[in-house]
């Protein structure tokens, strides 16, 4: 359903034009835990591979955490064991009966969820997706099939591990530039947020939300920075309402549904962004669309949530994030962009790098044909400039022992020693290591830590070298 938020024109697409000028730093990530990134597993396509091959493919890359559609016995049987946490989703077209029946919820989650689990970890149950923008009008059932489902999961035992919530588009809110304006649509607040939040609330869940920052970039291009869409450097906009400076799109998309929640008297429930992404391609008039800009997008969130950063409005809570889509989807309807989300190919080769957790440990013994993909062309290895100064340490500590990366040049004395900082010696030993394991996807990645670069890094007279 995400391209129907497009004929929505949403005031955060309003932001200031931000130009390349400096970097702005705002949240210490001492002060949080690593957040989550998952992957949205979609299926609309005639030619994927069978649930046991993606299976493999996720753990190859290091996700332990997928959501999707439908509860699908094929994928929800393949997935048992894995120790991959799956979010599975009730349908819109399901939602009048399980609002009006009990008993078709109990039947429903007994078929479905209480089958599987725990085998199979199921971690929370979307109930509907993006309903408030369902042209089969299905918004009166949200609540009252939560409830239901939720009840269900009580009278199976399955509450306390398995939560509830459902999906929603930023078209639910009414304002959203500048982030602390952000409120409900008036006509969505009484008869469904409050009671939906209130629930969530008392079953210590989280509020669902789909965000798209390329939307709002697509159709404000004259408007709003690139670079500000895709976590770049740029100067970033000042919110003149709570003082907090926005230097990602994302932030602001995300601190509007906070204080959103906020106006409504929720601000203690806690959000998951159920699905964002970019995509590779697109129609003319898609704006932005191209495998560059996804790379940036996906690969700079991936590092951004991996670090801990949260918000300027939520600092200490961590981004919970599932990223749209695990494969381009062929048959899915809509302009160009919608089958283009993909971070793989059907054939399971990826469409672009993004930075997986699957590196933070020597790379496993592999055969030939499960051998990863190398970054083609010339590329290095460096430290992120943001990171703390402990990650950059235990990180730079296990490439230059148990990771076996060379280390010498960086000692007192020797050829790279100087610059003497820990950014520039944590940058050549990540570089030696990502060199030796042949430049392969997913061996410059360090606990979020570090990223590839196509141009020579330049630390002093320190060259670095190219290969092993």
């Amino acid at each position: 359903m995400r391209f129907m938020q497009r004929i929505y024109i949403m005031a955060v697409s309003f932001l200031p034009y931000c130009l390349i000028l400096s970097f702005f730093s705002a949240i210490s990530i001492t002060q949080a835990s690593s957040g989550m990134i998952g992957v949205n597993y979609g299926r609309i396509a005639n030619n994927l591979p069978p649930p046991e091959n993606v299976v493999n493919l996720l753990k190859s890359q290091g996700i332990n955490r997928i959501k999707i559609y439908d509860t699908d016995k094929n994928v929800l049987t393949a997935l048992a064991h894995s120790r991959i946490k799956v979010v599975v989703c009730l349908p819109n077209e399901l939602l009048s009966r399980t609002a009006s029946d009990q008993s078709f919820a109990d039947k429903w989650v007994r078929r479905n969820i209480r089958k599987h689990f725990p085998a199979t970890e199921i971690e929370a149950i979307a109930v509907g997706n993006e309903v408030f923008v369902d042209p089969k009008n299905t918004t009166p059932y949200l609540v009252p099939a939560m409830k239901n489902i939720h009840t269900s999961l009580v009278k199976y035992n399955l509450d306390k591990s398995i939560k509830i919530s459902s999906p929603i588009a930023l078209s639910a809110l009414a304002n959203s530039y500048p982030p602390s304006s952000g409120s409900f649509k008036p006509d969505l607040v009484e008869p469904v947020i409050k009671p939906m939040l209130d629930l969530l609330r008392k079953t210590s869940s989280y509020l669902m939300v789909n965000a798209y920052p390329f939307f709002a970039y697509s159709g404000n291009a004259d408007k709003i920075s690139l670079d500000y869409a895709l976590f770049r450097d740029n100067v970033g906009t000042l919110d003149p309402g709570n003082g907090l400076r926005y230097n990602s799109l994302f932030d602001a998309q995300l601190d509007a549904v906070y204080a959103a929640m906020s106006a409504v008297g929720f601000n203690d429930v806690k959000v998951m962004v159920t699905e964002t992404g970019w995509p590779s391609a697109g129609d003319v008039n898609e704006i932005g669309a191209s495998e560059a800009n996804a790379a940036a997008y996906n690969g700079g969130l991936v590092k951004r949530v991996l670090n801990g950063n949260g918000t300027p409005l939520r600092r200490n809570e961590p981004l919970n994030v599932f990223l749209f889509s695990l494969f381009n989807e062929n048959q899915k309807p809509g302009p160009t962009s919608e089958r283009n989300y993909g971070l793989f190919y059907p054939n399971e080769r990826r469409v672009y790098a993004v930075p997986f957790p699957a590196t933070t440990s020597t790379p496993v013994n592999r055969t030939s044909e499960q051998a990863p993909v190398a970054h083609e062309g010339e590329s290095w290895c460096v430290s992120n400039g943001d990171a703390a100064k402990e990650k950059l340490q235990a990180a730079l500590d296990y490439a230059c022992g148990e990771g076996g990366a060379d280390c010498r040049p960086i000692q007192p004395g020797a050829t790279c020693y100087n610059p003497k900082s820990l950014e520039a010696h944590a940058s050549f030993a990540f570089n030696s290591y990502y060199q030796k394991n042949a430049r392969r996807v997913g061996t410059c990645y360090f606990g979020g830590t570090a990223h590839v670069v196509t141009q020579h890094p330049r630390y002093g007279k320190c060259k670095f070298p190219t290969e092993h």
